[in-house]
């Protein structure tokens, strides 16, 4: 197969460009993804960063938004200072960000498949028996009857309901003798 033309011939180094200044360029027009959206969408390219943040009511600086004082005698000084405050013209972004910190988290931690079928495997076979678990051709990462007990309560903290239906499975029904 043949080649392309380019790749054979010898490069020359071109002098009549300025590399440094190429690399500043480069660097100075890809900004970074900015991960928060209410930010993202309320944000000026045309300003700098801490003109931004300052009008979103965020600081670009913590030690300077809220200075700790190093003599007691300080406070007084520092309110001084809190009159010059600059106006916050996007209060939005602030309320945004507020309201989604304040919702709850969804817990999005799951067992694995195969980590559930193991344990009801055990409890199935063996109740309480931690012991024989341990010595259960199924054991196949040869669990201590520790880790085997460990799993299990990891089992019952994760899905309560679902461990109590299964308890409640297991038990034999009795029959009424008359």
């Amino acid at each position: 197969m043949p080649k392309a033309k380019g790749k054979s011939r010898r490069h020359k180094y071109s002098y009549n460009l300025n590399r440094k200044r190429l690399y500043r360029s480069a660097r100075r027009r890809a900004a970074p993804r900015i991960a928060c959206s209410h930010i993202r969408h309320a944000w000026d390219p045309s300003k700098s960063v801490a003109q931004n943040l300052a009008e979103m009511g965020l600081s670009a600086d913590p030690n300077k938004a809220v200075p700790i004082p190093k003599k007691p005698g300080m406070e007084a000084e520092s309110s001084g200072q809190q009159s010059g405050k600059k106006i916050v013209r996007k209060p939005y972004v602030v309320n945004e960000m507020e309201y989604e910190a304040s919702l709850p988290e969804k817990k999005s931690n799951t067992l694995s498949r195969d980590l559930i079928d193991y344990v009801r495997y055990m409890i199935q076979n063996h109740g309480e028996n931690y012991k024989e678990m341990a010595r259960d051709e199924k054991n196949y990462y040869q669990d201590t009857p520790k880790q085997i007990k460990r799993k299990i309560n990891v089992y019952k903290n994760f899905y309560p309901e679902e461990y109590k239906e299964f308890m409640a499975s297991l038990k034999p029904e009795k029959m009424d003798v008359q």
